[in-house]
Parts: structure tokens; sequence; C-alpha cells
């Protein structure tokens, strides 16, 4: 089947309605992919009646999507390719700047023609800053980290197709030449690897609240009984400040006591990575909110109802969903 009868199956209405393809001004085409990146295609034909007063049929804001996503897509990998680890020659550490950096790593899943459902490994770098809060763990006003000035990438692929693009990502926003830097995440062998090679000497934190809920998961193997609701929460609520303190040791060795090996496992691979009361002192944030936020935006555009990609596609309209949300389109379109 041609590109053009793929489109006619997609799109049939403009057959009815008789629209033939037609040129668009490089600044009809920038707004068409640029709202691509936020709606389906028929929501975009929607803004552009209502809004802009102009009839575009969804099949030609895929076709302009496509064209300049492949461009877009293109430079994305030559960037990356000029960066990469081994050819990249970073200052000495005397030049690094004093902005506290992090990044983010998590999955979501893409429905993908032929495929099934495969992950789509999303990363967020961005500035840490720090305001006054209330501290839900000691109610008491501290100055609690936050991401700001969030940027993103997403790949569908391998750990190894998006080590090169979350490298590039951080170099082209200076986390390896921050002082302090971190990443957070949740517990994913496949993150920490990654982090190992992008981020060697940075802090390593796993997500407060997945340790919470293995900690959760924990109480309730021990207290699995409806009748022992009461000493479950009171074992819970006690092993969570010792958590937040960074006293791992006690969980790990009351659950070896009491025979909950695999669960304590968890905490021991995991200990050094579980220091919250330090990272939060430090002024690093503890939880991975930002980019499990991002997953389910990137998810939002990507598995819509009925929604089934061309893998090509998906990592087209990825790279397009990732300027979007990071704020980056029109600096990534004008560089392409």
């Amino acid at each position: 089947m041609s590109a053009q009868s793929a489109v006619r199956g997609i799109f049939p209405l403009d057959q009815q309605w008789g629209l033939n393809e037609m040129v668009y001004s490089l600044e009809m085409a920038k707004r068409m992919v640029w709202l691509s990146g936020l709606l389906p295609y028929e929501q975009c034909q929607e803004v552009f009646e209502r809004i802009g007063e102009r009839i575009i049929p969804p099949s030609s804001i895929w076709r302009q999507t496509q064209q300049h996503g492949k461009r877009l897509q293109n430079y994305i990998k030559c960037q990356q390719e000029q960066v990469g680890v081994e050819r990249l020659i970073l200052p000495p550490a005397m030049h690094d700047h004093d902005q506290r950096k992090a990044l983010s790593m998590d999955g979501g899943m893409v429905n993908i023609r032929d495929e099934g459902w495969r992950e789509v490994k999303v990363g967020a770098v961005f500035d840490v800053e720090t305001r006054l809060e209330r501290n839900p763990q000691t109610r008491e006003l501290e100055a609690m980290a936050h991401g700001v000035n969030v940027h993103y990438t997403a790949v569908l692929g391998s750990k190894e197709d998006f080590t090169p693009a979350l490298w590039a990502l951080a170099v082209e926003h200076d986390l390896p030449t921050a002082k302090e830097r971190a990443v957070v995440a949740d517990g994913s062998a496949w993150i920490w690897n990654v982090a190992e090679d992008i981020c060697p000497d940075g802090r390593q934190i796993v997500d407060w609240f997945h340790a919470v809920q293995h900690l959760a998961d924990a109480a309730t193997a021990l207290y699995p009984a409806e009748h022992e609701t009461k000493h479950r929460l009171k074992w819970l609520k006690t092993y969570k400040d010792h958590l937040y303190m960074g006293r791992i040791h006690n969980i790990i060795m009351t659950l070896h006591k009491r025979k909950c090996d695999d669960l304590a496992g968890y905490f021991e691979r995991h200990q050094r990575r579980m220091q919250y009361l330090e990272f939060r002192e430090d002024g690093f944030p503890i939880g991975s909110g930002t980019v499990e936020s991002a997953v389910k935006q990137f998810k939002q555009r990507l598995t819509g109802t009925g929604m089934r990609w061309n893998a090509r596609l998906a990592n087209q309209m990825l790279v397009i969903r990732a300027a979007v949300l990071g704020k980056d389109f029109d600096s990534l379109w004008d560089a392409a």
C-alpha cells in the first residue's frame, strides 16, 4: 500500500469532501506540527477551524507532521552523534557551574502496529530550586526542593537507543558540568544502569513514594490478617520514620528476622539511594513526580482510544511531543 493510499485509509472523509493536498507556508506548517504535538489530528482540524477560521483536513496535518517530524528527528540524531560520550570533552571540574541539576527516567507503554504494546522510555533533565514548604514528615516549614525548567526526551526502543538521547539532553542543558547533580527514579534496574552512564558521580535517589509502597507491602506481609490492621499500620508508621531518617538497616534486619528475605533484598539493593533526610537537607528532591507526570503526558498523546502507531512515526511524534512539553519547539524548529 502506498503512503497516499494509507492516508486515504486513515482519513476517508477527505475523499468525500473533495479535498486535495495544499501548499502551506513554512509558518503554517510549523503551527500544524506544533499543534499535532498537543492534540490528535482530528482535534487539530477543529482548532484551526474554530480559532484560525481555516479548514485544514487532518490528512494535511498528518502529512506536514510526518514530513517535518522526520526533519526534526534527523537533527536530533545528528546532535546526539556530535555530543557522544566518546567525542565530547568536558571542561575541568574547576569550571563547573553552581546550578543544582537532576534527571529522572521512567517508562510507559504504547500500542505499536503489528508489535503490540512496547515501552517508551522517558527522560527529564531539570534545574533544582528550593522554596519554603511544610514537610509532610516533620510538619515543620523547611526548604523543599522542586524541579523547574524541565526538558524531555522520549524513545521507543531499548536502553541502548535511549542512553545517547538522554546524554544529549543532559549535555544540552549543562547537567554534566553541574557541581551538584542527582538522579531521581524508581527502583527499575535499567534506570540505574543508564544513570551510571549518564551521571556516574551524581547522587542516586530512589523515589520516596515507591520506597514507601515497598514498605507497605512489607507491612502487609508481616501482618496479613484483617484483625491485624492496627499492628500493620503501627509497624508501617514506625518503619516509615526509619526509612525517612535513613535507618535502612533497621528495616532490613527486621525483615530478615521475620523471614521476608525477598522484601529485605529490595532495601539492601537500594540502601545508599534511600538516605532521604540527607538528600532533603542537601537540597535535592526525593520524589520522581516530574518524570512520572511526563510519562502520562506522552501517553495522553500516543495512547488515545483506538490509537496504534507505526514505530517510526511514533518516534517522530515523541520528538515533537518532547519539544512541545519542554517549550523547546521553536528553538528545535529553527535549528533544524
